[in-house]
């Protein structure tokens, strides 16, 4: 059976909770490492290596440089691992202030400048975007599917009816108003933004009344551009499907509600790197 470890960095282990529930695995896989659910100090060599959270501080980094020798194959998992996470958000200047004071530090580790993704640091063989990903995804990786097919979006997963006649002028709020479970978000004015999202999660949150937040990452269409390109892509979708002002759109789009995920569309370009291949992610 194939040897596989599970590393956390900063995260908050919802990541392990998903694969956990992916039984899968179990009869196949030997898990070798993985501190929510067992105590070992040292990742032995495995296959297969999935890590989740982001680079946060000098003890992240230690243990993601170590771990990375000992495996054959390395998968970023989550919005953590790929995109730095809630905690990359914003400016942390307090807070990092406050564990590098000698006299309050109590013996933590440095607290780096930001919490950057881990492919900053390490090569990565694969990506496993969402927040957590699905135990099917999870189930995919490990196994290694070659006929695996992810759909190119939500959207297409979704498949709620789109009514040419139904065309909100103002969005709604994502608690607000009575959802119609046959419907598409969109045409009922909800901010969902699955048309350029990732597929592959099954559209569990659209089919449950739930707009897309893009925890998926950008499609393909969307991975090697500039972020500006998915802003008017989605601009496009509304003015084709509702009477909404543009401006009304774009001001959502920059909302906290859509801030953790929404970064992760200008990430893949705008990082100062090579934009990661979309060969390369789940």
């Amino acid at each position: 059976m194939k040897r596989f470890a599970v590393l956390q960095l900063s995260g908050c282990s919802g990541c392990e909770v998903a694969l956990l529930n992916a039984e899968q695995w179990i009869d196949n896989y030997d898990l070798e490492y993985m501190t929510l659910v067992m105590s070992a100090y040292e990742i032995p060599e495995v296959e297969i290596l999935l890590i989740s959270g982001g680079i946060r501080s000098e003890v992240d980094l230690y243990k993601l440089r170590r771990a990375v020798c000992k495996a054959d194959q390395v998968i970023a998992v989550g919005t953590c691992a790929i995109s730095g996470g809630v905690a990359n958000l914003g400016d942390r200047q307090a807070v990092n202030e406050i564990f590098l004071n000698e006299a309050d530090r109590l013996h933590l580790p440095d607290i780096l400048p930001t919490c950057r993704p881990i492919d900053t640091e390490v090569d990565v063989d694969l990506y496993l975007p969402g927040c957590p990903p699905t135990p099917d995804l999870f189930m995919a990786v490990l196994e290694e599917k070659p006929d695996l097919k992810i759909a190119r979006t939500v959207c297409q997963e979704c498949g709620l009816k789109k009514e040419r006649d139904m065309r909100p002028k103002h969005l709604l709020g994502f608690q607000q108003g009575e959802v119609l479970s046959d419907i598409c978000l969109v045409n009922q004015g909800y901010l969902c933004i699955g048309t350029s999202t990732r597929g592959g999660c099954q559209a569990i949150c659209t089919l449950a009344g739930n707009p897309c937040v893009g925890c998926r990452g950008p499609s393909d269409a969307f991975i090697e551009k500039d972020s500006q390109v998915w802003f008017k892509s989605i601009q496009r979708v509304f003015s084709h499907m509702t009477d909404i002002p543009g401006t009304e759109i774009d001001q959502a789009l920059r909302s906290p509600q859509l801030s953790m995920f929404l970064f992760q569309f200008a990430d893949y370009a705008d990082i100062g790197q090579a934009p990661r291949p979309k060969e390369k992610v789940i």
